[in-house]
């Protein structure tokens, strides 16, 4: 099955179709535009997207009575920290941005991508921290930059 453009996005839709099956990626894989991949029930998908924007999550990339096709994310380890104060978060990011760590920060929460060498880096710093798995919803932005 063949498919060249996103059709909308489950968060948009007023009714869950009957038969949903997920093209599951790897967050980095949202900003390629040709992919082949099968299904979690095995249906065998290439994309070929003629949009310039990246793929997200939930978005729908074929659809008709049998079935809708949908863009998911891998969970994945990560570290979610937790910063007790505008100190540690300010540590803690510094740290990270440091070592050119991309992270997503939330209005408690900073989430990295798993890396045991950050364990020591949150130790250090002081800032609570766990182990999860998580589905990052858009890819991680890399800065450019020159030295």
């Amino acid at each position: 099955m063949l498919t060249k453009e996103v059709i909308g996005n489950i968060e948009q839709e007023q009714e869950s179709h009957l038969n949903r099956e997920f093209i599951e990626l790897d967050w980095d894989e949202l900003n390629k535009r040709i992919l082949r991949k099968k299904t979690d029930k095995g249906t065998d998908v290439a994309i070929a997207l003629e949009q310039e924007q990246p793929l997200a999550v939930g978005d729908i990339v074929y659809q008709d009575e049998q079935r809708q096709i949908v863009i998911q994310t891998k969970k994945e380890k990560a570290f979610v920290a937790y910063p007790e104060s505008i100190v540690e978060m300010g540590k803690t990011a510094f740290e990270l941005g440091n070592r050119h760590t991309p992270c997503l920060i939330t209005e408690n929460q900073i989430i990295v991508r798993y890396d045991q060498t950050l364990e020591r880096l949150f130790e250090e710093v002081g800032v609570t921290y766990e182990q999860t798995e998580h589905r990052f919803k858009q890819p991680f932005k890399y800065r450019g930059h020159q030295h």
